[in-house]
């Protein structure tokens, strides 16, 4: 390009980081819909120019992509929401919401308050806190954890957003946001698997806690109600209390588990959920890391194991729709939509390494002791 024509580009504010200026040759230089287009020819492949030029232009405020284009190579610069000063209002409005979701459900449905007690006097809910602090407790750690991953490795991640919801759980979890391309596979990997981690000691240790407290005393009224919905345990929920000497079970009727236990519940359910090998859950993340794009030909396996399971339990194990059939059915056309989105793409395809791959095949490992084939069951229907 002329000399004068490089100079008139430059004052534009385009950023032009040195690996631009050595690997690309720049032929024009546009700005459309808040992106910058520098159109030109890249002198090396193009996964090695995205790999050279992403740190740059990350610190600079932008995420890089490369466009192949008939006469020759277009590289798009997309800035990122750096994150604003201030406030995260939507995060603390989302999770204050949860909050009172929370101490809903938990003084509604596992302390057994009756709801026109809760109407005539709203702060009996604030009973219920060792319940949403579980909860909360576990899901914020796990996205934390991301968080936390996401910060160190200079990827920009926003704080998470709880989900509000009603029955059983009071939330329907806990997400980030990840914006931009992965830099690299290891990158990919750690993001991926701090939340899991995170949520997984996190877990252990709500669930320590709640097996060591009280029982709670369940009212004749909603054992003469009819059905009754109960939450079997995953093996590493046995595994806990056999460690510590406790029961989730008794000889009472009248007396079930506290509900801080149901905190130590969720936790394993949901990261169980969020590590199957599919798209951009944490297992998709961690498995397209570990295999790069083979994971593909994993995740498209899944959605069949999840349905064969929920075809299993209803048509050899005769339960209903409300017993796990329905929960397992859900899951795998949910794993075919997030599947056929597809995984995440890495910048940088280099492989782990034996160090990471251990800590995912080990992750993988303690989380299918989250696993059991009817985790909801009705009895007495």
């Amino acid at each position: 390009m002329p000399e004068h024509e490089d100079a008139a580009a430059a004052g534009d504010g385009a950023p032009r980081p040195e690996p631009l200026r050595t690997f690309f040759r720049i032929d024009e230089v546009r700005r459309e819909d808040g992106r910058v287009r520098y159109r030109g020819e890249s002198y090396v492949p193009e996964r090695t120019l995205l790999r050279k030029l992403t740190p740059h232009f990350r610190e600079a405020g932008y995420e890089v992509d490369v466009e192949v284009v008939d006469d020759g190579h277009i590289v798009v610069a997309t800035p990122f929401d750096r994150g604003r000063d201030g406030i995260p209002w939507v995060n603390v409005a989302m999770f204050a919401a949860t909050v009172l979701s929370t101490l809903f459900v938990g003084a509604y449905g596992w302390y057994y308050i009756p709801l026109a007690e809760i109407q005539s006097n709203p702060l009996a809910l604030l009973q219920a806190w060792p319940f949403t602090a579980a909860v909360l407790g576990v899901l914020m750690t796990h996205e934390l954890g991301h968080y936390a991953a996401g910060r160190y490795h200079g990827v920009p991640v926003s704080l998470p957003y709880v989900i509000p919801f009603m029955f059983p759980f009071g939330t329907l979890g806990a997400v980030i946001r990840i914006r931009g391309r992965m830099p690299s596979r290891k990158v990919l990997f750690d993001v991926g698997v701090a939340g899991p981690i995170a949520g997984l000691v996190a877990t252990v240790i709500v669930t320590a806690i709640g097996l060591s407290l009280d029982p709670i005393q369940v009212p004749a009224s909603a054992s003469e109600s009819g059905a009754v919905i109960r939450f079997n345990n995953p093996p590493l929920l046995n595994i806990i209390a056999d460690a510590l000497g406790q029961t989730t079970s008794y000889g009472d009727p009248g007396l079930t588990t506290h509900p801080v236990v149901m905190g130590g519940w969720i936790g394993m359910f949901f990261t169980l959920l969020n590590l199957l090998p599919v798209g951009q859950l944490d297992g998709g993340h961690m498995v397209r890391a570990m295999l790069g794009p083979r994971q593909e030909t994993v995740a498209a396996l899944v959605p069949g194991a999840l349905l064969s399971i929920a075809a299993y339990l209803y048509f050899w194990r005769g339960l209903g729709l409300n017993e796990s059939v329905g929960l397992w059915a859900f899951w795998g056309v949910f794993a075919a939509v997030i599947a056929y989105n597809g995984p995440a793409d890495p910048t940088d395809e280099e492989g782990l390494g034996l160090v990471r791959v251990a800590v995912g095949v080990l992750t993988f490992a303690v989380g299918a002791l989250c696993f059991l084939l009817v985790p909801i069951q009705v009895i007495g229907a």
